[in-house]
């Protein structure tokens, strides 16, 4: 009797629970439509410009569409037209400078791979029906063989990957497509038209609608990166060796983590400025831009992140220095990593406005001359034989890495003004030099001078013994 109540109670169990579901499925329905649309709502947001560039596409698709629809454009084409369609739905990219890229990439290759795949296919049927299956293999198998070794080559992984892919296909279905059918100049023909409209169709929307440049992408994301570090040094600086509330000292440190974005720019950076190099001069950026001395100072700038890190967690350590050191060594490191901080933050903005970063030497100097005090109290300051080493570690790890990144930072203004010598950055405008202090530093340098002052203005002759140099120096507006 138990066992027979068992089976009942189980079919009955089951239809319920089935009952239960099929209940509250409108409801989880309505619950997941709700997610995708917050979902929908948070990317668009993020980056309206991915909204932007889905229209695009369906804008591309639907003009290489008409040679479907037309009849007129079919008769000319027929089905080739799909490669039309298939070319837009994989050329078409998010920036200018991956769509120009994939584009001519897919051009070329299919231009150069047809026109090879022809000759191949008229070669092979010139030695007869038994060699030419034999001599088309053969054919096949060293460009293939040939195309996929060159695509180990880092320069040609880089850019020309996809391009190598397409002739490698190409190739293949012409020359082998040929060996059953007849027209293949026709075909060749019809496909290399079809992608050339495709690919065109892309590159024209892109550019010209509501365009994304990469090159651009990329001067903001280093110019970002730098001013992530040029906050947390600055913030940070007031949180250096606290000595109490040290609870109160991390939930104030929360908001300067941004510095960890900055460990993992690299594949973006260069993805970046691959796409960067197939674009033409748009804006302040010419044709040509040094976008490789960008590459140069990301990397710099993740060095400097890298040390930034190690310091983050110096200073969490639970390991206490004692209260002699850290008075000792305090106010000389707030000055390092506050100077660094503002070094930093103003060579984002020379970046930004491509003027030459005259200002943040002056911050690099005041660095380093804290950094040489800071090592000269580390090593005549205190009896370190009277201390706890493991006490004093945290306080000249700190005092290292701050030095470290005080190199890392002058390494960041060299690339920078090497960026501004490559690109011509501009001197600002309302750039003000004093005449007084100028003139000072030539006559100490045995510098002569020969002054002449005409309208408001004043031209200095600097004369040295390999050099004659004339600067204009306006003097309304300065104050000696």
């Amino acid at each position: 009797m138990e066992i027979s109540s068992m089976n009942n109670e189980k079919p009955s169990n089951f239809f319920t629970n089935k009952l239960l579901w099929l209940k509250s499925l409108p409801e989880k329905l309505i619950a997941k439509v709700v997610e995708i649309a917050k979902q929908f709502e948070k990317i668009g947001k993020d980056d309206p410009r991915r909204v932007i560039h889905s229209l695009k596409v369906g804008l591309a698709l639907t003009l290489v569409s008409l040679f479907y629809y037309f009849q007129p454009l079919y008769n000319s084409f027929g089905v080739s037209a799909m490669w039309a369609i298939m070319t837009v739905v994989v050329v078409f990219e998010f920036s200018v400078g991956a769509t120009l890229g994939k584009g001519l990439n897919r051009g070329m290759a299919t231009l150069l791979a047809g026109a090879l795949g022809v000759g191949a296919h008229y070669l092979a049927s010139a030695t007869g029906k038994v060699v030419e299956p034999i001599l088309l293999g053969l054919f096949v198998f060293l460009q293939a063989f040939a195309s996929t070794f060159i695509r180990f080559f880092p320069q040609v992984k880089a850019r020309y990957d996809y391009g190598m892919l397409i002739f490698i296909l190409t190739f293949c279905l012409v020359s082998i497509s040929g060996f059953r059918g007849d027209g293949i100049v026709d075909m060749a023909h019809k496909r290399l038209s079809t992608i050339l409209i495709g690919a065109s169709v892309c590159v024209i929307v892109s550019i010209f609608v509501c365009p994304v440049w990469a090159g651009e992408d990329l001067h903001k994301l280093v110019i970002q990166n730098m001013e992530k570090l040029g906050k947390f040094l600055e913030g940070f600086g007031d949180e250096i060796l606290k000595s109490s509330e040290i609870e109160e000292s991390k939930d104030a440190k929360k908001s300067l983590v941004e510095y960890k974005s900055v460990l993992d720019s690299k594949n973006t950076e260069e993805a970046l400025a691959n796409f960067a190099r197939w674009e033409p001069g748009h804006g302040q950026f010419k044709y040509r831009h040094p976008w490789k001395q960008y590459l140069k100072i990301g990397g710099l700038v993740r060095q400097c992140a890298c040390r930034i890190d190690a310091l983050n967690g110096y200073i969490n350590s639970e390991i206490k220095a004692p209260e002699e050191i850290k008075g000792m060594i305090k106010e000389t490191s707030m000055k390092m990593s506050i100077e660094c901080g503002k070094a930093l933050k103003e060579l984002s903005q020379a970046v930004r406005k491509m003027n030459l970063p005259l200002s943040a030497d002056e911050h690099v100097t005041n660095a380093k001359k804290s950094a040489k005090i800071l090592n000269s109290q580390l090593k005549s300051g205190t009896k370190w034989e009277e201390i706890n080493l493991l006490e004093v570690i945290p306080v000249a790890a700190i005092a290292s890495i701050l030095t470290d990144i005080v190199i890392c930072v002058e390494e960041i203004g060299r690339g920078v003004n090497e960026l501004a010598s490559l690109a011509h950055f501009k001197r600002k405008n309302k750039e003000i030099i004093n005449t007084k202090a100028v003139v000072e530093k030539m006559e100490g340098n045995n510098i002569n001078i020969e002054g002449a002052t005409t309208q408001g203005s004043r031209k200095v002759h600097v004369c040295s013994s390999n050099d004659h140099v004339v600067v204009t120096i306006n003097e309304k507006n300065m104050k000696l």
